[in-house]
């Protein structure tokens, strides 16, 4: 099979519709566009959410609140989870990642406290709760802060 071969399936493609050309063809005239009106001229219609001059939609509803440009997007990541790697392991950002039990560390990972860790792992990360180092360490493990 060549590239020059290619062609698309049976029955996807259809004749283009050549609008307005003649009654004959049953969209001719006006073709759809009705008889007259602002939707009918060339260029014509409103902008996008306008509703006839009536207070649109958008302008109805009350906004509440703001995006704080300068807040972090962190990861959490369970103790348990970390029962997977091997015992004396270092565990940083890349390994989890080269693991699969981070696909994106945004702007960074915390290891939360949740489930229990039976490995010792020294665990560096860039946050951790309280309950997570106590975990940690509790299992002969390290935690440190990057």
């Amino acid at each position: 099979m060549n590239l020059s071969e290619l062609k698309p399936a049976e029955g996807s493609t259809g004749k283009k519709f050549r609008k307005g050309r003649g009654h004959g063809s049953g969209n001719g005239k006006t073709a759809g566009r009705g008889q007259d009106g602002q939707k009918s001229r060339s260029g014509g219609g409103v902008r996008p959410g306008f509703e006839g001059g009536q207070m649109p939609l958008y302008r109805r509803l009350p906004k509440r609140g703001f995006t704080n440009r300068n807040s972090k997007d962190i990861v959490g990541i369970n103790v348990d989870a970390l029962n997977r790697f091997e015992a004396g392991t270092v565990v940083d950002v890349e390994t989890m990642v080269a693991n699969g039990l981070v696909s994106n560390p945004k702007d960074g990972v915390k290891i939360l406290g949740n489930g229990d860790i039976t490995i010792k792992l020294t665990v560096k990360a860039n946050a951790f709760s309280k309950s997570a180092i106590e975990k940690i360490e509790a299992a002969g493990g390290k935690a440190e802060v990057i």
